[in-house]
């Protein structure tokens, strides 16, 4: 490796230490031991990276059955150096053969079969559902067969998104399988007849209705496996169709064979949040009910203009909506992911344009009423509309639509 100034966090070898001796004046590097407790992994870890480029070097015709050669020569020198430790059991056998399933048989003797994901169980992998790339929501659909028990946590659940999953989770619990899933109604996006599908196939759900600073943003699927080969797919991805298919979301796919911590604490989380008090056993009454009132009476925090601050990222965005327009480009799309503040630089460019144009007016459009609500404040005035002015309440319906175009020219 090239040595620079930074932050490392490897074996030195005697490669290294050549490296090292020839620093030069400029540059100091900071030795410590290795210390017990972290010596397997760190060893086993370079041990593993000479071992895979070893054996990648050897001739495509002969790489499998000479690595499977080298590997039982190391467990033999291993075994000698270990006391106590018998480890030839742990010797791959001379033919170099992977296990792929154990199954049974059906009814007319024939194995039975398990689909398999459509990315390896050894694999940990970023996806992004980028043009060329497989979908998220088609890698979840592919785990689902093999899983012995699922565990889903998901902020948002929406038909669009549960609709394509719905008969392979219906067969996972037809066939005596687990499924549990945990939900908010955070934004009121949650549906409750998306909820009364997975309830009626036989999922177990858990509702939170905290919509204060602790309520729960996180996507999340885990897929139990008895064999060991857990997998869970972690990031930014709702249960709704855009999210699973089309959406540019990012999406940890971890392999419990390669990454057994993070699945030990996802696990352990889940575990956590399912029998916390937070979390109600999904009512269809209750939750409309405590839905409606949410949205209805719930506690509302609304700011005035002067209380409105961009962060760093918005104010970047907001010089870049600026600077178009003094382009001579006058419709300008900002696109932004949930929970970023696309509500606050609305408010903050329509706050900048009537500077500049006093009678500036704002048509302010989302896809559900209590966002509206949130978004202009009747006291604090949050957008800097007049009460009286044009457009200055929330407006629903097509009839009310068309009378605020129409009043706003747009």
């Amino acid at each position: 490796m090239a040595l620079d100034r930074g932050l490392y966090e490897v074996l030195i070898t005697e490669a290294l230490q050549a490296q090292l001796s020839d620093l030069g004046a400029s540059l100091e590097a900071i030795r410590a031991g290795l210390r017990a407790p972290e010596a397997a992994d760190r060893i086993a870890l370079h041990l593993a990276r000479v071992i895979e480029r070893a054996i990648a070097a050897i001739d495509e015709t002969e790489r499998a059955g000479t690595g499977t050669a080298l590997a039982r020569q190391l467990i033999d020198v291993l075994r000698q150096s270990s006391s106590g430790s018998d480890l030839s059991p742990e010797r791959p056998i001379e033919s170099g053969e992977v296990l792929r399933s154990i199954v049974g048989y059906l009814p007319d003797g024939r194995p039975d079969s398990i689909a398999e994901p459509l990315i390896p169980l050894l694999d940990t992998t970023l996806l992004t559902n980028a043009p060329g790339e497989p979908r998220v929501g088609n890698q979840v659909h592919a785990e689902i067969h093999s899983a012995d028990r699922i565990d889903l946590v998901m902020a948002f659940i929406r038909q669009s998104g549960i609709a394509p999953l719905l008969p392979v989770l219906g067969a996972h619990c037809s066939a005596g399988r687990e499924l549990r899933v945990l939900t908010t109604t955070y934004t009121g996006s949650t549906e409750w007849r998306a909820l009364d599908r997975l309830r009626d196939i036989g999922g177990q759900i858990r509702v939170s209705y905290d919509t204060t600073s602790t309520r729960l943003h996180a996507k999340a699927w885990l897929f139990h496996r008895k064999s060991g080969f857990s997998t869970a797919y972690i990031g930014s991805s709702n249960l709704t169709h855009s999210a699973q298919v089309s959406g540019l979301e990012w999406n940890v796919r971890v392999s419990g064979a390669r990454n057994p911590d993070v699945i030990d604490k996802v696990a352990a989380v889940f575990e956590s949040y399912w029998h916390s008090p937070d979390f109600k056993l999904y009512d269809h009454d209750e939750f409309l009910a405590r839905s409606e009132a949410g949205t209805a009476a719930g506690p509302t925090i609304l700011l005035s203009p002067t209380d409105l601050r961009p962060e760093p990222f918005q104010e970047r965005l907001l010089e870049q909506i600026a600077l178009s327009r003094q382009q001579g480009h006058h419709r300008n799309l900002l696109a932004a992911a949930t929970g970023t503040g696309k509500t606050v630089m609305a408010a903050l460019d329509y706050l900048r344009l009537r500077e500049d144009l006093p009678r500036a007016r704002l048509l302010f459009v989302a896809h559900r009423e209590e966002i509206l609500t949130q978004s202009l404040a009747p006291s604090g005035r949050r957008f800097g509309i007049p009460r009286s002015g044009s457009c200055g309440s929330v407006l629903t319906g097509r009839s009310d639509l068309n009378m605020c175009l129409r009043r706003s020219k747009v």
